[in-house]
C-alpha cells in the first residue's frame, strides 16, 4: 500500500523567503567582519544592449531586428534583375526587365523609425514604422524583438476600373515581428513571423465536368508565412548573409512559392553593399509573400499543381546613412 506523508508546509516557509530575497535584491550581499570598513564598496556595472546584431536594417529582402539611432537618415537603393534561368538570351537576367525600389527613413526617436518608398512594380508606394521593443541584454534580455509594419498603395493608372472597382482595392498591408540573437561576435540569427493582407483576391472560374456547377476560386485575404535570417561576419568589414521565407497559408489558387536567398554585404561606417541571388523579385514585403512566382526547387503543391525550380534573381541593396 502506497503511503502519503504530510509535511508541514510552514517549514518550507522561512528558507523560500530567504531565497527569493537572495535571488531578486539587487543588493550585494557581504560577510560582515572587521574588514568591511575598509573596503570600497563596489556597485555592480549596468548591463549594456548587445551591439551590431547586424550590420543593416536590411537582410537581402526582409528586416533585421536592428533600428538606427535617434537622428539617423537612410537613403536605400534596392534592383533585382530578371532571372537566370532564360541563360544567354537575356544575359542571365541582367539584360531582362528589372524591378527596383527607392526609399528613405528617417528616425525621429530612439528605438522608432519611420520611412516612405516608391517600387517600379505596380508603382507601389509604402509606408512604414519599425519600433524596438526590447534589446538582446546579457542576464536580462536573451533576443531582441522590433515591430515592422508597412501599408503599400498601388498607383498603376485604370481609368476605366478594369484592375479596381473601388479604391480601397489598391491597398495592401504587412505585419511582421523579428525576433533575434547574437548568438556569438560573428553569427546572428532571426526568425520573423508575418502576416500579409491584400484587400483584392486574385482568383477565377472553374466548371465541374460531371455536375456542371461553377464555381469561384479565389486567394484568402490574409497570409501568413515566417522568413529565417542569419549573418556570418567573415572579416571586419565582409559578412555572409542567408534567408528563407516560407509561406505558410494554402490558398484555393495562386499559392506563392518559397524563397532561398544567399549572398555577401560588405560595410564602411555610413554604407551597406549586398549582393545576393534569390526568387524575390517584388521588392515589397507583403507582394513577395503573396506573389512570388520563382521557386528554388521542384516540387507539387497541395492541389497538384507542379512547381518548375531553378528560378533565381540576381540582386543588389545599397543603404547610405547621415547621423545629425
Amino acid at each position: 500500500m502506497k503511503l502519503k506523508t504530510y509535511i508541514p508546509v510552514r517549514r518550507f516557509i522561512l528558507p523560500a523567503y530567504v531565497v527569493c530575497c537572495l535571488l531578486f535584491s539587487q543588493t550585494k550581499l557581504s560577510a560582515q567582519d572587521s574588514t568591511v570598513a575598509a573596503k570600497e564598496i563596489v556597485t555592480p556595472t549596468k548591463a549594456k544592449p548587445v551591439k551590431n546584431t547586424f550590420q543593416s536594417v536590411w537582410i537581402i529582402d526582409n528586416q533585421t531586428v536592428m533600428v538606427s539611432k535617434k537622428g539617423t537618415f537612410e537613403m536605400d537603393i534596392m534592383h533585382r534583375f530578371g532571372t537566370v534561368n532564360k541563360g544567354y538570351d537575356d544575359f542571365w537576367g541582367f539584360f531582362a526587365p528589372s524591378n527596383i525600389r527607392l526609399g528613405v527613413s528617417y528616425a525621429p526617436v530612439n528605438r522608432l523609425n519611420v520611412g516612405i518608398g516608391i517600387t517600379k512594380s505596380n508603382m507601389l508606394w509604402d509606408v512604414s514604422a519599425k519600433y524596438a521593443i526590447i534589446a538582446q541584454t546579457k542576464g536580462k534580455y536573451p533576443v531582441s524583438i522590433t515591430y515592422y509594419g508597412n501599408i503599400g498603395y498601388d498607383t498603376r493608372k485604370d481609368p476605366d476600373h478594369s484592375l479596381f472597382k473601388y479604391q480601397s482595392q489598391r491597398v495592401i498591408s504587412f505585419n511582421q515581428l523579428i525576433i533575434a540573437r547574437k548568438i556569438t561576435d560573428k553569427f546572428s540569427l532571426q526568425v520573423a513571423p508575418s502576416i500579409s493582407h491584400q484587400n483584392s483576391v486574385n482568383g477565377f472560374y472553374t466548371k465541374n465536368d460531371s455536375t456542371g456547377k461553377v464555381t469561384f476560386k479565389e486567394m484568402n485575404f490574409d497570409h501568413f508565412a515566417v522568413a529565417l535570417s542569419g549573418r556570418y561576419r567573415w572579416t571586419n568589414v565582409t559578412s555572409i548573409i542567408f534567408n528563407y521565407d516560407q509561406p505558410i497559408t494554402k490558398h484555393n489558387t495562386h499559392n506563392p512559392n518559397p524563397n532561398l536567398s544567399l549572398g555577401f554585404e560588405f560595410n564602411t561606417s555610413a554604407h551597406s553593399f549586398q549582393l545576393f541571388m534569390g526568387n524575390y523579385s517584388l521588392l515589397s514585403p507583403q507582394r513577395n509573400n503573396l506573389y512570388n512566382s520563382n521557386s528554388p526547387f521542384n516540387y507539387t503543391q497541395a492541389d497538384g499543381t507542379k512547381v518548375e525550380g531553378g528560378k533565381w534573381v540576381i540582386g543588389f541593396n545599397i543603404t547610405r546613412l547621415w547621423n545629425w
